[in-house]
């Protein structure tokens, strides 16, 4: 190992798989953003082979496998040795997790080798993980040096609700690659016809069906919804849209890294999430020129600033979400301008302030332990 290499800071940044989700997307910006002149980046999952894997192999970063399919399985006591192992072989100096599952399992196991800075991630309301899991992650707070969110919601809410003492908890936005979200020229889907879309996983907590509701109240402007993505509400949706009579006006996409060519095809681009920290997809379509309605919870309206780049909306409320879309579909000016305001926010989440401010993070963690000249 050269000197060079010495002096970098070893990283294994965990995650449950390499799929589509934020999580995995943010890990993987992670591993790619974080300064290579200081970091050296390791990545650690149950599932390793993901969409998001190709882009860790052409950045060399190394992917660690750890088998584990289930909490009650005796894998989990394998898996965990095997981690330590690896900390200890690396000499890993920073242990940071990404999701619930390696929460629940890498804080404790990353601990027991006292690696100098163990760091968890809250990216969600703790109410879609189940009694069970949120009993351990109250644990990792404990247990982790520093709980890392993506939105001032998150940050209040962990505060607030799960009693997190305020210095625990850092904020990192997520960060965007502006150039790869560019609006690009299609062949077009849609015949010229004006586009509500949203992509995103189908789950309940997306609220999907507020927005195929409010969809067949402005139908007659000869308009189409496009849904991209996959998960448990596909069945549903798909039933919903035939029994209101809007079958015809609807596409389905099945989940792809793609986005950008269907994000080009969305004139109006809706998150009617019931549930949110801070959505990469809705920071995708504001950063393709999409004109972005929000539904005004979590960290959407740090996205969304009513009425300057983009429309706010209650949450399950069909009839405003309808009088939103008819609003923007009748006044093209407004819903281009507000587009226009919607690439300008995004500016402000790059990949190098996002890197910056989880270089700090991590240093200013190992500073506490270690005091700054033994760094």
């Amino acid at each position: 190992m050269t000197q060079a290499h010495q002096n970098k800071i070893p990283v294994l940044l965990m995650v449950r798989e390499l799929g589509i989700g934020g999580s995995e997307r943010q890990l993987v910006e992670t591993a790619l953003f974080l300064p290579r002149d200081r970091f050296v980046p390791h990545v650690g999952c149950f599932r390793p082979d993901g969409l998001r894997r190709p882009d860790l192999d052409a950045a060399n970063v190394p992917v660690l496998h750890l088998a584990v399919s289930s909490f009650k399985s005796p894998a989990v006591v394998t898996a965990a040795a095997k981690l330590m192992r690896y900390i200890q072989r690396h000499q890993i100096q920073i242990v940071h997790s990404f999701d619930a599952p390696l929460n629940a399992f890498a804080v404790p196991v990353a601990r027991l080798v006292a690696t100098p800075a163990v760091i968890s991630s809250q990216r969600g309301h703790r109410g879609l993980t189940g009694q069970t899991l949120k009993r351990f992650l109250r644990m990792t707070d404990r247990l982790a040096d520093a709980v890392v969110v993506n939105c001032q919601a998150m940050k209040q809410y962990m505060v607030d609700e799960e009693h997190v003492p305020q210095n625990k908890v850092q904020l990192c936005y997520n960060a965007l690659d502006i150039d790869r979200y560019r609006r690009r020229k299609t062949d077009g889907t849609f015949a010229g016809r004006l586009v509500i879309g949203s992509i995103c996983a189908l789950r309940p907590e997306k609220g999907l069906d507020v927005l195929v509701q409010a969809f067949a109240t402005v139908r007659d402007l000869g308009v189409k919804l496009l849904l991209v993505g996959s998960g448990p509400e596909e069945a549903h949706l798909r039933t919903l849209s035939a029994s209101l009579g809007i079958a015809a006006d609807c596409h389905f996409e099945a989940a792809t890294t793609d986005v950008v060519q269907w994000l080009s095809q969305i004139d109006i681009f809706v998150l009617p999430s019931r549930s949110e920290a801070l959505s990469n997809s809705l920071m995708e379509a504001m950063a393709c020129g999409c004109c972005p309605i929000a539904s005004r919870v979590g960290g959407n309206p740090e996205l969304v600033e009513d009425g300057r780049n983009g429309l706010l909306f209650e949450a399950d409320n069909v009839p405003e979400l309808a009088a939103r879309l008819r609003e923007l579909l009748m006044d093209e000016s407004r819903r281009k301008a507000l587009a226009s305001a919607s690439v300008a926010k995004m500016s402000q989440f790059t990949c190098e302030r996002a890197g910056q401010t989880m270089q700090a993070i991590y240093e200013s963690i190992l500073n506490s332990k270690h005091g700054e000249g033994r760094l």
